[in-house]
This record gives C-alpha cells, sequence and structure tokens, in this order.
C-alpha cells in the first residue's frame, strides 16, 4: 500500500472535481438553478470519483479490504478540510456550507462522502472481477 500515493489520487479527484463544479456553476446553474445542478452535480461527480478509484486503484494498491476503508476514510478527511476550508476562503457562513450536507434540504454531499468513503473498495473489487 502506498499511502503517497492515495494522498496524490485523492488530489487528482479534487482537480476532477473543481473543474466539474465550475463547469456545472458556469453551465448548468443558469439553466437549471441551484439545487438541481447541485442535485444532478452528485451524480456526475459520484460517477468521476468512482472512475478516477477504478482507474488508479492498483497504482497506489491497498491490498486488503480495511486498507481499501483506510484509504476512503483519508480521501474524506481531506475532502471535508478541502470543502470548509474553500468555503471560509470564499466567505460562505457554516451554515451555508453545511447546507449541502442537509438531505432534508436537498443537499446530497452526505451521499458522495459516503461513496468516496468505498469507491477504493468497490474499484478494487470492480476490478478483481475485471480480471477474472
Amino acid at each position: 500500500m502506498n499511502w503517497k500515493r492515495a494522498v496524490y489520487v485523492w488530489l487528482l479527484i479534487a482537480v476532477a472535481e473543481s473543474v466539474h463544479g465550475t463547469l456545472r456553476r458556469l453551465f448548468l446553474v443558469p439553466r437549471i438553478g441551484e439545487l438541481l445542478s447541485h442535485q444532478i452535480g452528485m451524480a456526475v461527480g459520484s460517477a468521476i470519483i468512482f472512475t478516477i478509484a477504478w482507474l488508479c486503484i492498483r497504482w497506489f494498491g491497498p491490498g486488503s479490504y480495511r486498507q481499501q476503508l483506510q484509504v476512503g476514510a483519508l480521501w474524506v478527511v481531506l475532502t471535508l478540510i478541502f470543502e470548509f476550508t474553500l468555503g471560509y476562503f470564499f466567505g460562505y457562513s457554516l451554515e451555508r456550507i453545511l447546507s449541502d450536507y442537509n438531505i432534508a434540504k436537498g443537499g446530497l454531499m452526505v451521499f458522495g462522502v459516503l461513496l468516496m468513503l468505498i469507491s477504493p473498495a468497490l474499484a478494487a473489487k470492480a476490478q478483481k472481477s475485471r480480471v477474472n
């Protein structure tokens, strides 16, 4: 298991998600609004996360299910730090940042974070079944 590579993969995910978020804000939000574009973005973002994990899983090599979940947990922690720091930098209130995690108000980030947690394990399983 190569932790440094796992962090590099997270950086790739963060860049891909940042580009995705920028494109969503530029092209989708003006057409369908903030909430619906966030919800569509969650599905697309989840696909991006899984695809990157699937493409890179062998490169950073978490061998056991436990290591796969540890990588997912690392990615979640790094993502939350990134999200909250970026929100603070842009002057968003804590309430605004947390609204993305409020399922009752249409926020789906909880599901994205859960997918991120399990995506290394799902990717490893998908890669293994592809080989067999």
